[in-house]
């Protein structure tokens, strides 16, 4: 179906996903055909899945939002409408963002450590279906009736972190409502590094408050100041629990720690409209039970 826009005439191909074949398998025949654009419509379930496969491809990502939470979009500055989300495919701006991967796997959003694994988890297809966003919420709730901490360590390129902590987030981008990634408040897509948002309350009412403070930080754009939260920023990240702990991958559950994930810089090509994105920083002190060991550099005979 020929289409026209300010990019000129192209020839519109739409393909569907079925039980049979899902969207990585349509998105890797679209590359193997030598597609020159790829459009994913659908949730942030279906749009990651292109994305991951279009990493290091450089074929542009155009993306029409139609799923419960829209992380993705709204991370981005996409508009969340299939009308604007149309017109910026047609007129918008080609860039190079982040991408990572997560023990192997390719990551566009963030990975979740602790609770906010558990609360995806909680919140089940029919949940989401039945409240949309509220479904998040109310499994979030639930959690923290459950909270628990554990012991982390995290390995960068130069210290090895160790904090009991409930919550563990590596974020590529992250949009406001993914309020564990929001420590440093200003994710940026095209620094070539990670940030790393750490979450250690020491109980219940704590929890409530530090992401209270985290969901401000987000709506402001201010870094988050409690000594209950932490934030850095890496270009690669090995984390390691005690007792292991579930871990998802943009939105969907992988596993459990250890993880270990590398920023791929420039790694997805996407069509957007044009944003402004704020500075991210580094505040580790005041975290319980912390303790910040410099890394030794590697010998001669080690490299």
């Amino acid at each position: 179906m020929p289409v026209a826009s300010a990019r000129g005439v192209c020839q519109l191909e739409i393909l569907l996903t079925t039980p049979e074949v899902d969207a990585a398998t349509l998105v890797q025949e679209a590359v193997a055909r030598g597609a020159e654009t790829v459009i994913a419509s659908g949730g942030d379930g279906t749009i990651s899945a292109v994305a991951a496969g279009l990493v290091g491809t450089n074929i542009p990502l155009g993306v029409i939002s139609r799923g419960t939470a829209n992380a993705f979009a709204a991370a981005l500055g996409i508009p969340n409408t299939i009308p604007a989300a149309c017109q910026t495919i047609l007129g918008g701006v080609t860039r190079k963002i982040d991408a990572a991967y997560c023990n192997g796997k390719p990551m566009v959003l963030l990975a979740g450590i602790g609770f906010e694994a558990e609360t995806v988890e909680k919140a089940d297809r029919e949940a989401k279906n039945r409240f949309g966003m509220l479904a998040y919420i109310l499994a979030g709730v639930q959690q923290l009736r459950e909270l628990e901490r554990f012991e982390s360590e995290i390995e960068t390129d130069d210290k090895i972190i160790t904090v009991t902590a409930a919550a563990v987030t590596v974020a590529n981008v992250a949009p406001p409502t993914s309020i564990l990634a929001q420590g440093p408040a200003g994710l940026i897509s095209d620094d070539g590094l990670l940030d790393v948002t750490i979450v250690a309350p020491m109980n219940i009412a704590g929890a409530i408050a530090a992401s209270y403070h985290l969901l401000q930080t987000a709506l402001s754009g201010n870094a988050a100041q409690r000594d209950d939260i932490g934030y850095l920023r890496t270009r690669k990240v090995k984390i390691n629990t005690h007792p292991p702990q579930k871990v998802v991958l943009d939105g969907e559950p992988i596993g459990t720690t250890p993880i270990e994930i590398e920023c791929v810089p420039g790694g997805l090509t996407l069509i957007l409209p044009l944003v402004e994105e704020a500075v991210a920083s580094e505040k580790l002190s005041g975290l319980p039970d912390l303790k910040v060991e410099p890394k030794t550099p590697l010998t001669v005979e080690e490299i």
